[in-house]
Parts: structure tokens; sequence; C-alpha cells
């Protein structure tokens, strides 16, 4: 390339760049306009800062509650009456198994008497009376019907004592 030719080509180049520095400086007015027009508009209102009620403190006098680390209800001491489990019975087979895996599957009349029929969950089956004890928590039977065996189990109430709990065996449980 000769230098001609490099001058030619820089003037031209040249030559552009002032023609679109030129351009930029035209074509304002219409944005000129727009904000005159922007700036004749009534302003907006703003809306108030809610207002912002006063702190009510309360003073709690413990006097006259109750100590929120103490039970509400009085608790009878461990030993001092009440429902408890009898240490000293024999225990019966049945009480291994915990009650929701025996399976009641019939009752048995004999001489007058009303058995339930309960299966253990190695397939077992055990005939139980009233009087008879199942499940893990003392569960005594109470009744036998065609559809369910009720227990009533002595559960500990948490607060060191005991308390009695309804339950049943029913026909084909589990």
């Amino acid at each position: 390339m000769s230098n001609l030719t490099r001058q030619i080509l820089v003037s031209l180049l040249g030559a552009l760049l002032l023609g679109s520095l030129v351009g930029c400086g035209a074509g304002t007015s219409d944005l000129k306009l727009e904000l005159e027009a922007m700036k004749k508009r009534p302003g907006g209102r703003i809306e108030p800062i809610r207002e912002i009620k006063p702190y009510e403190s309360f003073v709690y006098d413990p006097s006259q509650l109750r100590s929120p680390f103490q039970p509400s209800v009085p608790v009878v001491a461990p030993g001092a009456g009440g429902v408890r489990p009898d240490q000293r019975r024999n225990r019966e087979f049945l009480e291994g198994f915990s009650l929701d895996t025996l399976k009641m599957v019939g009752t048995l009349k004999q001489t007058g008497k009303i058995f339930g029929l309960v299966q253990t969950k190695d397939g077992l089956i055990h005939r139980v009376s009233t009087g008879n004890y199942v499940g893990q928590n003392d569960g005594q039977v109470r009744a036998i019907t065609d559809s369910k065996i009720a227990v009533v189990e002595i559960v500990p109430d948490g607060l060191g004592g005991y308390m009695e709990r309804s339950a049943a065996i029913t026909l084909g449980t589990n």
C-alpha cells in the first residue's frame, strides 16, 4: 500500500468520524420538548406515613399466677394411691408381645364360657378369656365379643404415676 493510498484512507476515515459526531448533536430537540412537558405537569400526591402506635408494656406479676414450670394438675406422689401395675404377679405368655402385633382371629365358646382366639406374629393361635393379661403394658382382658377383645392397659402418665388406657384387639387387624 502506497503512502498516497494511506493518506486517502486516513482522510476518509477522519471525515466519517467527524460526520458521525455532527450527527449526534442533531435530533435532541424533540427530547428537550418532552422534558419540558413533563416538568409542567403537576406533581403526584405522596400518602402520609402510617401513625405508629405507642408500645404498651406488660408487667408480669408472678405472685398471682401459677409457675409455668409446675404441672397444672396436682401430682400424686408415686406410691400414694391410684392405679399401679402389680410387680409380684406372674407374667403370662401373651405379655411378651406388643399389643399391635396381636391379631384376633375368632371366638370359641366352651362350657358356657367365651374365649378370644389371638394369633401372634409367629402364626400360633392362643386362647384368652376375661381376666387374662396381654400386651407389654399390663393389659388385662375386660370383655370379649364376636368382633373385638377389649383390653385395659396400665401406662405411665409422664408425671411419675400411672393411668388406665382402653385398647382393643379387633377381628382381622394387622
